[in-house]
């Protein structure tokens, strides 16, 4: 793994350490903004040894890592590629910034940013899926900035605050990555 290609301006990407970064992520789990943005399930408030056993039972945690900031390499959140096929070159992307004091301030499309650059050039993806809720408006913009297409939506899929929500499907190809990848990334 080229550990300069996960490391930007604003942030680093590094595997998780599960003894001191559960505890982040437990805390992150309490904030029901964080989880609404992250998740369709009910609210649940997690412990710091429920989440690192949960992590222990995983074992697709290759492709899984840690958003730190380079200024003062604070844990801020976390990202990962799930659901790598193999034969067809394809993965589906994830990703939480569960520290408030970092939102809307391109960390977490930087974070993408450098996590598509390792996809596309380390493991051979060709293609990269996500979705995202129709009220996450921050994400969805930073999606399309880094090239991601909307391509479908499972209409009025959720119900969030009394009212239905699509979910959105978004992709990015490896030739719709290469367009963009130099506005985000130095070589």
């Amino acid at each position: 793994m080229n550990l300069a290609h996960l490391t930007g301006k604003k942030v680093r990407l590094t595997r998780w350490d599960f003894e001191l970064d559960t505890e982040a992520l437990a805390r992150w789990s309490q904030d029901s903004e964080y989880i609404r943005l992250a998740n369709s399930d009910p609210a649940r408030i997690w412990t710091a040894w429920q989440t690192k056993e949960w992590f222990e039972k995983r074992t697709d945690l290759d492709y899984c890592f840690a958003i730190h900031t380079v200024a003062e390499d604070k844990l801020i959140g976390n990202l990962d590629f799930d659901g790598i096929h193999p034969v067809v070159h394809n993965a589906w992307v994830g990703i939480g910034i569960g520290e408030r004091d970092y939102w809307s301030q391109g960390y977490g499309t930087e974070a993408m940013a450098l996590l598509m650059r390792y996809g596309f050039d380390q493991l051979d993806l060709r293609r990269v899926s996500l979705t995202v809720f129709e009220y996450n408006t921050r994400a969805i913009h930073s999606y399309q900035k880094l090239g991601f297409v909307e391509e479908g939506r499972l209409r009025q899929w959720m119900l969030r605050g009394g009212r239905r929500w699509d979910l959105i499907y978004m992709g990015l190809l490896r030739t719709e990555w290469q367009a963009v990848q130099s506005q985000f990334l130095e070589d």
